[in-house]
């Protein structure tokens, strides 16, 4: 006699949680359904600014150019698409996605009012499931998204499979500090200040909490940059930011 269904499926994390591999899609899409008016507000609370920095950091190292077609994951609310639409100019095409649709609209919202049209298009998508043909793009970026992604494998296998022999992916995320006092401050600070910053600026203690969680949970630099050499990606490197709190990884296909 077969097990029910409760007792079979796979499990994984969501945050320090376990649950059933089909559950935590969407509860990731709740998650970022609750913070979406508020998401550029509490990264900018978060990490005081920093975060800016980061970002052009990552462009900087994407190699993007005039012409360029580019698949922006996991966009948010846009930070990354708005400077590669200004980079790849008339003539190229940034695909800006997301699994949320509410987060895809703010995304939308936030390039429109910096007249941003005409070399973007706009996609509701899953990264482990990406609805482009083999070797479309040139470059593909997914900034504090990978984390969220229930098999991070899959979805970098997918990301190898568009990108077009010669493209750069860029993998933007939370990673572990390298010093361990400072990890031990910054510890204290996700734990006990970001949460309490989500209650008072979004009146969402919770989805904070898994955000914090969820990035002690993400594979650290080494073993990310091994997954991406699995996926078939040569040449990876990563560059620790603010002394790990973020790690750049970047890896091409040939």
């Amino acid at each position: 006699m077969g097990l029910p269904m409760s007792e079979t499926q796979n499990k994984t994390h969501f945050g320090f949680q376990e649950v059933d591999e089909d559950q935590k899609q969407g509860m990731v899409k709740g998650v970022f359904r609750a913070v979406a008016s508020n998401y550029d507000v509490m990264n900018d609370a978060m990490s005081m600014g920093v975060h800016r920095a980061w970002k052009w950091f990552a462009v900087a190292q994407s190699g993007v150019q005039a012409g360029d077609k580019v698949l922006d994951l996991a966009a948010g609310s846009g930070d990354l698409s708005l400077k590669f639409a200004k980079k790849v100019g008339e003539e190229g095409q940034v695909i800006v996605t997301d699994i949320n649709e509410a987060m895809l609209e703010e995304g939308r919202k936030r390039l429109t009012d910096q007249g941003i049209a005409g070399n973007v298009n706009y996609c509701l998508v899953n990264a482990e499931q990406l609805p482009f043909d083999d070797n479309s793009f040139d470059c593909i970026s997914i900034s504090f998204g990978l984390r969220n992604v229930t098999h991070k494998e899959v979805a970098l296998e997918s990301m190898f499979r568009c990108l077009k022999p010669g493209g750069r992916v860029i993998i933007l995320e939370f990673s572990q500090p390298t010093n361990e006092t400072f990890r031990k401050v910054y510890d204290a600070y996700s734990f006990n200040v970001i949460p309490k910053l989500g209650e008072l600026i979004s009146n969402d203690r919770d989805s904070y909490q898994y955000l914090v969680e969820s990035i002690r949970k993400h594979p650290p630099q080494e073993e990310l940059k091994q997954m991406m050499l699995d996926a078939g990606f040569d040449r990876v490197r990563y560059h620790n930011l603010t002394g790990g709190v973020v790690a750049l990884h970047v890896g091409y296909k040939y």
